[in-house]
């Protein structure tokens, strides 16, 4: 084998010459053939158009939803700024008792004063 050239060592350039024989036995030949090629070229470009006609009606679904939810959105944000301002401000009653409840992420906790009233 020392004279074989760099293409014939090279196993992809191999596999390219394989696949272009295989390819060119595999030819359409005569009406029929031609009839085949031309469905699945019909076949293939209208699953095109189906695929591209999907794609676009679910962006302008998409589209058309994002008012809608950036207004939820909004109101959600909104709701969450008021609830920590209320947790800021002091969401605990103020009486005379010496428990004080806060809420948690994991639940509600107190806090006991510890020294006594008289």
């Amino acid at each position: 084998m020392p004279h074989m050239n760099r293409d014939q060592r090279n196993a992809a350039w191999q596999a390219a010459n394989q696949w272009r024989a295989r390819a060119a036995q595999t030819q359409p030949t005569g009406l029929m053939g031609s009839f085949k090629l031309l469905l699945t070229w019909l076949a293939f470009g209208a699953l095109m158009i189906v695929g591209v006609v999907l794609g676009l009606f679910f962006l302008l679904i998409g589209w058309a939803m994002m008012p809608f939810v950036r207004h939820k959105m909004k109101k959600r944000m909104a709701q969450m700024r008021a609830d920590h301002a209320q947790d800021i401000g002091g969401s605990y009653a103020h009486d005379d008792s010496s428990t004080r409840q806060y809420d948690a992420l994991e639940g509600t906790y107190e806090v006991k004063d510890d020294h006594r009233r008289p």
